[in-house]
Order: structure tokens, then sequence, then C-alpha cells
């Protein structure tokens, strides 16, 4: 594998090593990180040990807003947990999700029409444990211009007003990490007084490392945990160190190479001979372009992906064909199973992967909030699954 890697280069065996051989960044916000994971002054905020499959001591309801394809609810609903309504714009991703979820209430529309209360009077008033979701990030993410007065940047407040309508046990809100240093902490402190402001007083704040959960991929996500009943905000414990994250290859290297399955998803852009010659090129972590760095950029063999972005159909080069890496190769970084079909043309398929919450993170969050839900469900004398 090494060999095969090394000879795409042959125009390079005499530059500089240092541009060569680019190292590979396996962490981005360690200090935020730390300094949020660490933070004393939050006495509710807990990391415990994950086990996979726990008992779940009733059938716990949630509802995504803004979900995208379904990240978070395909993670949840691995962990046990039940889709009973989701909150999409856009009419590709929100197919997607249908299809995925074909059980669960689709509302497809701008969220501010969404009536939560008449919804739920329609299906029998049932109680909502979990609400998830992740606001648009385009405001907060530091891949793009961080504008701090994009209106999207004012879209929680619709995550907050359903919350204050539905009353759920615990919230789940998930962003990107940039957004915990908008406006020198301001945006942070504004989300998390909208909650106190609705009775939900004892949000947490944390980063975590997707790689840390056997995600093949460097993409860390802030995750704001909230309940209604001043009880412990779970988060699980990182389940691997940096050296132990799962290498790329781990997870696309028995898909086809050279032919494409559309069935799943498992196509990618098509190049011309002269346009491979180009790519061929390309040192690992290193981009085609120099104005679009982060698009078209070659990830490393041995080493995590980096965090997977759409781009327009500029996705990052695969590690060692003369391709970009295919929309089914991008949803196995992102840990969705090969049975998620994503709806929409190849480009969409990307896109909607790209914008996406890797579905093991989002499993291992509802792992560590079974024991607590279970425990307010023995409190509330709710009865048994059994």
């Amino acid at each position: 594998m090494e060999g095969k890697q090394l000879s795409l280069f042959p125009n390079l065996e005499n530059q500089n090593d240092k541009i060569y051989h680019k190292k590979a960044k396996t962490g981005r916000y360690e200090k935020n990180q730390y300094e949020l994971n660490n933070n004393d002054g939050d006495p509710y905020k807990n990391f415990t040990k994950i086990e996979d499959k726990p008992i779940l001591k009733s059938d716990y309801k949630f509802i995504d807003l803004f979900c995208g394809a379904g990240g978070i609810t395909q993670g949840l609903v691995q962990a046990g947990f039940q889709p009973i309504a989701s909150v999409e714009e856009n009419s590709i991703a929100s197919a997607t999700h249908r299809k995925n979820f074909p059980t669960s209430h689709h509302f497809c529309g701008d969220i501010k029409e969404f009536n939560s209360t008449e919804w739920l009077n329609q299906i029998g008033s049932p109680e909502i444990h979990l609400v998830v979701g992740g606001p648009p990030c385009q405001g907060f993410s530091v891949a793009g211009k961080r504008n701090p007065d994009d209106p999207r940047n004012n879209l929680f407040r619709e995550f907050v007003r359903v919350v204050n309508e539905i009353r759920p046990w615990y919230i789940v809100m998930e962003n990107v990490p940039g957004i915990i240093t908008m406006k020198k902490g301001a945006v942070k402190k504004e989300i998390c007084q909208a909650f106190i402001d609705i009775g939900y007083s004892n949000v947490s704040v944390a980063i975590l490392e997707s790689a840390a959960y056997g995600i093949p991929q460097i993409r860390p996500r802030t995750i704001f945990i909230a309940n209604k009943f001043a009880m412990i905000n779970p988060y699980p414990k990182p389940q691997l160190l940096p050296h132990q994250y799962k290498p790329i290859e781990s997870a696309i290297s028995d898909l086809p190479e050279l032919t494409p399955i559309p069935e799943i998803n498992h196509q990618w852009t098509r190049h011309s001979q002269e346009y491979m010659k180009r790519l061929a090129k390309v040192p690992p972590g290193c981009s085609l372009y120099k104005t679009y760095a982060d698009a078209f950029k070659r990830q490393y063999l041995g080493k995590p992906s980096m965090t997977i972005k759409e781009n327009h159909g500029g996705t990052h080069i695969h590690p060692y064909l003369n391709r970009v890496i295919s929309a089914r190769e991008m949803a196995r970084l992102q840990s969705f199973p090969d049975l998620f079909i994503f709806e929409g043309s190849m480009k969409k398929a990307m896109w909607q992967i790209g914008n996406a919450v890797p579905p093991r993170l989002a499993e291992c969050i509802g792992y560590a909030l079974i024991p607590f839900l279970n425990k307010i469900a023995d409190d509330k004398g709710v009865g048994s699954r059994e």
C-alpha cells in the first residue's frame, strides 16, 4: 500500500521533504475542548463510560429538528430510541429522511411554520423524551466566513421555541466547534441563557471528537445538553486515544476502487485523463487548488479521514487513487450503514453526507443518556418495555 501511494508522485521526489511529508492533523480544537470538558464550574456535566445496547426501561421517543438526511436520527435509532418526527427545510434531505425512517412523521418546510403543539395533538399527545438537532452552522463555522450577524445563527431560537412547547426530558443540540468562540464566547452564553429562560437551567457544553468513538474521521462537534429535572448531563467518555483512531482504509478498503455501484451511492465525479494526471501530483494533506484549499485535498493513508465536506463536488481526493472519494466512501467515513440510501443526484448525496452528524457519535450520546432517562422513568413510574 505504501508503494502504491508513493508511486503517484514521481514528479515530487526531489521537492522539499517538508512539503512532501506534510503532517496529518488529528486534532484542531484541543485547547477549547480541554477547557470546556474540564470546566469545574459546571456541576452538571459528567463524562460517563458507555456500554453498547444498555437496557431501555421505556420506549424513549425523540424529535429531530434541522435533521438533514438523518445522521442523528440514525444514531439514536441504533441506540434503541424511537423517532417520532423530523423537521427539515431541504426537500431532498427530507426525502432521504423519509425513505430511511418511514414510520416517523416528516415536516418538510421552514421550521418557523412547524406547529409542534398542533402536531402532538394529532397523534395523541405522546410524551417526548428527547429533542435533538443541529441548527444551520454556516454562520458559525470556521470553514467559511464567520459572520456573527448571519441570520442563520439565530435559527437556534426556533429550536428553543419547539423545546419550550414540547417540554422533553432532555435536549441535545449539536453544532460546529467554532460556535464556542463566536463573539468572544457571547454566542455560547446566549444559547445557554435561552435554555435557562425556558426552565432548562443546567446547560452543559462539551466538544466531542468523533474519531474518539470509532469513527474513521477527525470531526469535532460541540454538543449542548440540558434537562428539566436538574439532573446530570451525561456525555460519553472517549473510547479511543488519538494513537488508536481508526484509519481511513478501515472503512473504505473493501469498496470497489474503479467500479461505481449507484444502488448504494458509490459514485464519484468523473475526471478526464488530464485532470487525473493533475490529481496524481497532489500529496497527502495538500489541495489541488491554492484558492480552495479545503477542497480536492488528498487524504492520508494510515490516518483517520480529514473532516469531509461536500464543496460542490470538490470532495477530498482518495488516499491513493486519482479520483475524489465517492458518496458511499464519504458515508462510510461518517459511519452511515450501507443500507442507508441517499436521495437525489450524486452531488446532492455528497452535500447531505458532508453536512451530517456521524450516526455513531449520536449513538454514543444516546447510550450515555439511557441510564439517566431510565432513572427518570423509574421516578415517574413509567411502565417497563417488557
